[in-house]
């Protein structure tokens, strides 16, 4: 079947995370349940873009967002490049398909004192699952990372001679990010209760069962800690990347560094944490230019 074909090509070529394999399963199944109904179980290699313009309304008419629509048509249209791939189908359907807008949403960052706080409710406990919980939030905060690059990190990725640890993001690129003193320091006394708990598994976060940590275990870590220091509503691991990137532009960071730390491919998925830095850029602007002194 096409649809298992393709998850097996995103899980063990592309290496993509259980989390984002799964939601291409669910979108690809959604629409395949959609042309059963309608279409009286086409084949989804001979179907055409009216036909999935006719699904597209259909998700509408009940209410599902843009952002949703636009995940499901861009798992659909990976898809489809696979079947391209594979000769299966000769177009893409999709490939002149534009995106539904969506109003964009400022997603608030959390301040240096919030996540000072956490850190340093974590810093009174010295078990294995305190210490684990911290590195989380250090190396989130400390570099930028998103989350399954977090929970893809293994041992052999960090180098303390260089002080770097290796990281393994979208479509394969590894980066090096720096790493701080401190989180070095959170990482060694780590490693060292690590080694109680299972000392063959390669990969460095895991559950006090000694297995892989997982995409719902790193977000309810930062979600519980968050809410006993903030009142935001969103508390996840892309907050804190949020953060990580605010506060260096704010520091006054320059841009393409900060896009390298992110792992990002341009400019432009960059720009979008600028917004947060501007209160700051204004008050510094304001008291330096000599027009302004004048007022």
């Amino acid at each position: 079947m096409p649809i298992n074909s393709f998850l097996n090509y995103i899980t063990l070529e592309k290496k993509y995370s259980a989390h984002t394999v799964k939601a291409y399963k669910n979108d690809l199944n959604t629409f395949r349940l959609f042309c059963l109904k309608e279409y009286d179980n086409q084949p989804i290699t001979t179907i055409n873009y009216p036909q999935i313009r006719n699904w597209i309304v259909s998700l509408v008419n009940v209410n599902v967002s843009n952002s949703t629509i636009n995940r499901k048509i861009s798992s659909l249209k990976s898809f489809y490049k696979f079947l391209q791939k594979t000769k299966e189908i000769d177009q893409n359907p999709l490939a002149k398909h534009k995106a539904l807008k969506v109003s964009k949403r400022v997603q608030v960052p959390f301040s240096e004192k919030e996540i000072n706080d956490v850190l340093n409710y974590l810093g009174e406990e010295a078990d294995f699952e305190s210490l684990r919980n911290k590195l989380i939030v250090e190396l989130f905060y400390s570099t930028g990372i998103r989350r399954s690059e977090l929970i893809n990190i293994k041992i052999s990725d960090i180098d303390f001679a260089n002080e770097t640890v290796k990281v393994l993001g979208k479509r394969n690129k590894e980066r090096y990010i720096p790493l701080l003193k401190s989180v070095q320091e959170t990482l060694a006394l780590y490693i060292e209760a690590r080694e109680e708990i299972n000392m063959n598994q390669s990969y460095l976060f895991l559950t006090k069962k000694g297995k892989i940590i997982y995409d719902t275990l790193v977000y309810r870590v930062i979600n519980n800690y968050f809410s006993r220091v903030s009142s935001k509503v969103k508390k996840s691991p892309h907050i804190i990347r949020h953060s990580f990137a605010t506060h260096l532009l704010s520091e006054g960071a320059d841009l393409n560094s900060v896009k390298e730390l992110l792992g990002h491919s341009s400019l432009a998925s960059t720009q979008i944490y600028t917004h947060s830095s501007l209160g700051k850029l204004k008050k510094i602007y304001n008291q330096a230019h000599p027009r302004s002194r004048k007022n």
